[in-house]
């Protein structure tokens, strides 16, 4: 009865246009009322202890990080970096466009913010050079969910302090398979390429290609200095946070000088809008996720899933097709807040490493955002590109598929997630 009420409450008024803070908050007071425990006050401390979170620190400078790499020319320098090694390449904005996808992954960690930034910047190129529309937005809009699996990421962060998941060996365990994920793309998108008579741009000399390089070398100390600081323990994740927010600041202003006081300002304003928005829900999220487990949730479904926890790699399978159902009309951010405290324990009772489920819950979350009708990513490369969705769900279609080859590869080899982890603890 309580499982019924939970689900039916929440999806009832997200059905009806209530927004997700707002619909967690409603599923707490309903769980409460339901085990006869009303208490206004302990729902207003629990949504304030949600966001009173020393790590949950990490968010609002990540996002910070992200709008000023964008405003103050470390996103664009990376794109020309990438640009001048493999422009040349037939289709080889499309290689530019990968290349890019993963150097500024381990900087943001932000899909929507690296997808916002390739678009602009690459996709008025592909459309002048003649590259399919279709194609090329679903290569940007696919080379955008990178951000969330390799490090830094934001849903990492929002994960394992929901979960009390180590937020370092999740950074950790998302390398490697962030770069399969690079590789994947290229080989879909050499396919692609081959069929099409795409333009092929002249060859960037080597003495251009320093200065590019020599232009770019300090945004690439960023994810050098974040990964390298969080292996060797020189901070944690929220204080990498910091120092990549810093460090993106200091390189805007003082060497590149392309931040001014009026565009901080908007670049503050907009990353305190984003960080109000997320903050919100993870309140929200604790109020209902204190009522979830006062109410036991997790051990009333372990019995309903008793045989499940008997094969790890089926449960493993069974959470997948269940989390790209919820991924096609949920966000990343409140997927995690809402499932992952219910979920994680149960992955625990059938022997899974939480890292490695951990990784596996967001990785999945992150083709929800590839997939419709919701798919913030593809309406954000559609929105910049000024496309209709229809072409860029065609041409997203390819490289979701390879994502889905990879999902299996995951489930049926979880060594592709702990190996890393393994060498480095």
């Amino acid at each position: 009865m309580t499982i019924a009420i939970f689900l039916l409450v929440l999806f009832a008024t997200m059905t009806v246009g209530v927004p997700i803070a707002f619909a967690l908050m409603l599923t707490a007071l309903a769980l409460m009322v339901h085990l006869d425990f009303f208490d206004a006050q302990l729902l207003a401390q629990n949504v304030q202890a949600g966001f009173d979170s020393f790590p949950l620190l990490a968010v609002p400078f990540f996002i910070l990080a992200g709008e000023l790499m964008n405003a103050g020319g470390l996103s664009r320098r990376i794109i020309d970096l990438a640009r001048s090694m493999v422009g040349h390449i037939p289709g080889g904005l499309g290689y530019v466009v990968i290349g890019a996808s993963l150097m500024l992954a381990s900087m943001s960690g932000s899909a929507i913010a690296d997808t916002a930034a390739l678009a602009t910047l690459l996709l008025p190129m592909m459309r002048k050079q003649n590259y399919p529309a279709g194609p090329s937005a679903g290569l940007i809009a696919s080379g955008g969910i990178i951000a969330p699996i390799v490090p830094p990421s934001m849903p990492m962060v929002i994960y394992g302090v929901t979960t009390n998941t180590s937020i370092s060996k999740l950074f950790l365990a998302g390398i490697v398979p962030g770069i399969i994920m690079a590789i994947g793309l290229v080989l879909v998108w050499r396919g692609i390429a081959r069929g099409k008579d795409l333009p092929v741009a002249e060859k960037t000399s080597w003495v251009e290609r320093r200065k590019v390089l020599s232009g770019s070398a300090w945004a690439l100390m960023m994810p050098v200095i974040i990964i390298g600081g969080l292996r060797f323990g020189f901070f944690t994740p929220t204080e990498a946070a910091v120092v990549a927010a810093m460090y993106a600041l200091l390189v805007a202003t003082l060497i590149y000088r392309e931040l001014n006081l009026q565009r901080l300002y908007r670049v503050l304003v907009d990353a305190s809008r984003t960080t109000g928005i997320v903050m919100f829900l993870c309140g929200a999220a604790t109020a209902a996720s204190y009522m979830i487990t006062l109410a036991d949730l997790p051990s009333q479904l372990a019995q309903n899933m008793g045989p499940l926890l008997q094969s790890p790699m089926l449960f493993m399978a069974v959470v997948c097709l269940f989390l790209l159902a919820v991924g096609m009309v949920m966000d990343l951010t409140p997927t995690i807040l809402i499932l992952a405290p219910v979920l994680a324990p149960l992955a625990a009772k059938a022997g899974i490493d939480p890292v490695y489920f951990g990784f596996v819950f967001i990785f999945v979350g992150c083709l929800g955002l590839l997939t419709p009708p919701v798919g913030t990513v593809l309406n954000v490369v559609a929105g910049v590109g000024g496309l209709r969705m229809e072409p860029v769900i065609k041409g997203v279609t390819p490289f979701l598929l390879v994502y889905f080859a990879m999902l299996v590869l995951l489930i049926l080899f979880p060594a592709i997630v702990l190996w890393p982890l393994k060498l480095m603890f």
